[in-house]
């Protein structure tokens, strides 16, 4: 297409989720933040490895399992060394392991914090069409209509009456999908050729000059 605006933004949470843990220094249920620190015990050739965790309020920790009674061998080098060194990148794919989290814990906040990389894909001089491509691979405890609400300073009730008006849609189409958390891969396209504010929604959709 020639006449379209076409960026790619890419979506990270800022907060880990923080499950909600029976805490011996505060004697009652209390969320618990991740520390970002592994804490491995070799006992021969098996090693267990937990993530530790904090509460918010006393610093009392405690330590999630990650792997129990494990053999050395069942491990990657990659994976060994994640461990040894509590790699960040490691570590926060384990913060964000929900299912993970919802077998050790009933309550889990999800903040709904977030930071946002665009990019420019295409653009045309004479662009109607807006198309923003999303890439979320960690969960994201967020509209996807209030986050384009706060990105493109529309209102929601307007992102509404463009969809009511086909002038607003997504790949894959999952019916009411402005109710639902952005998905990793999806694409959403506005026609804008009847919007007199098309430039500043544009603008709004691309990164900020420098």
């Amino acid at each position: 297409m020639c006449n379209i605006l076409q960026v790619h933004w890419t979506i990270s949470p800022k907060t880990p989720p923080q499950p909600w843990i029976a805490c011996s220094g505060c004697k009652c249920l209390k969320p618990f933040r991740s520390s970002g620190k592994i804490r491995l015990n070799a006992n021969g050739k098996r090693l267990d490895a937990w993530l530790v965790y904090r509460c918010v309020d006393c610093e009392k920790t405690w330590n999630r399992t990650l792997f129990e009674r494990r053999t050395v061998h069942d491990f990657s080098p990659s994976t060994l060394e994640a461990l040894q060194r509590s790699d960040p990148d490691w570590v926060r794919a384990q913060e964000f392991d929900l299912d993970g989290l919802k077998r050790k814990a009933e309550r889990i906040d999800e903040p709904p914090d977030v930071t946002i990389r665009k990019e420019t894909l295409q653009v045309a001089s004479d662009w109607t069409m807006l198309e923003i491509e999303l890439s979320a691979e960690l969960p994201v405890n967020l509209r996807l209509d209030r986050l384009l609400a706060a990105e493109l300073a529309i209102s929601r009730s307007r992102l509404q009456a463009l969809r009511d008006r086909r002038k607003l849609k997504a790949h894959p189409d999952h019916g009411e999908f402005l109710r639902y958390r952005p998905k990793d891969g999806m694409r959403i396209i506005f026609d804008l050729s009847e919007a007199a504010d098309r430039r500043a929604i544009g603008e709004a959709a691309c990164p900020e000059r420098e």
